[in-house]
């Protein structure tokens, strides 16, 4: 085995414990078929299972595998910068746990690769996924495109990134990460691979409606002044009906179609007023909390163990 690695392959862990032994098994198979040497690393993440035992019997018997452990639940896009601080190939690819994405296809999306090309995802024209989670997924990225006209629309966690492109991901600094975000402030240079997407035979996705919802929000209130602007235009349209609503009011009592204006209709546009008043501080609380976050410089990860080292053959 050559002492320089060529590919390192990223797997955040979370709850695709059962799988790692067939994904690792098969990551070895296509690389070495493709003659590359490689590393494979394998971030517990602290899902439901006990990933951290499998991880250390698989790292002691293949010496191409590493295990890095989390002190605690950081999150998918987390995990990924650690496992990427910790990688030492040339090219890192980032992919799931579940076997979803196909290691088969790891030498496609190298193929594509290049300095000047330092970025390619791997891309599903048809998702196994059911039709509830497609429909969240595209909803989610017709928003995020136009949220964020730079960002590739067929972004995915199944990328090939060039070493130097990937460790600039760990320099932002984010505790709260969007690795495709963060990739498409650092390079427009983009490539896509069509990717045949594959079956989760194990468990199920670890992304609940209510996760989903939590994650889109941190996307929008970090990468993107898209829910202050809306705020924005949102209170000036509502300050130009209260205005023309009492201008009404006024005309009709001068000319007097309104004897006395009526309790409800003025409590209505009160209430109305207050709760879209609460709306845009809560926004403008959701930044403040992202700017005190940033300085309190909490980290993006914290790593509690490491597998041992092994000896290459």
């Amino acid at each position: 085995m050559n002492s320089i690695t060529n590919v390192s392959i990223v797997v955040p862990v979370y709850g695709g414990t059962a799988a790692l032994v067939e994904l690792c098994a098969r990551v070895g198979t296509v690389m070495r078929e493709a003659g590359l040497s490689y590393e494979v690393i394998l971030v517990d993440d602290h899902g439901p299972d006990d990933a951290w035992t499998v991880i250390s019997d698989i790292a002691s018997y293949d010496d191409h595998v590493r295990g890095v452990r989390l002190s605690r639940n950081f999150g998918q896009h987390a995990a990924t910068i650690c496992g990427i601080t910790h990688a030492s190939g040339e090219w890192i690819v980032t992919m799931d746990d579940d076997l979803e994405h196909p290691p088969e296809a790891i030498p496609s999306l190298l193929a594509v690769g290049k300095p000047a090309q330092p970025l390619i995802y791997g891309v599903f024209p048809v998702r196994t996924h059911n039709r509830f989670r497609n429909l969240s997924s595209e909803l989610m990225r017709w928003s995020l495109t136009r949220a964020f006209p730079d960002m590739n629309s067929d972004y995915t966690s199944f990328r090939a990134i060039h070493r130097p492109i990937a460790l600039e991901l760990a320099r932002f600094g984010l505790n709260r990460p969007y690795i495709d975000g963060m990739l498409s402030w650092i390079t427009s240079s983009v490539a896509t691979v069509e990717v045949k997407h594959g079956e989760r035979r194990h468990g199920e996705s670890a992304y609940t409606f209510k996760k989903l919802v939590a994650h889109a929000l941190n996307i929008f209130v970090t990468f993107s002044h898209v829910p202050l602007r809306i705020a924005t235009y949102g209170g000036m349209v509502l300050a130009a009906m209260s205005f023309l609503y009492i201008v009404y009011l006024l005309w009709g009592r001068l000319t007097g179609i309104i004897d006395q204006p009526g309790y409800t209709s003025v409590m209505s546009v009160i209430l109305f007023a207050c709760g879209v008043q609460l709306t845009i501080l809560g926004l403008i609380g959701e930044y403040i909390g992202r700017l005190m976050g940033a300085t309190y410089r909490k980290p993006v990860f914290v790593v509690s163990d490491l597998t041992a080292p092994q000896e290459r053959h």
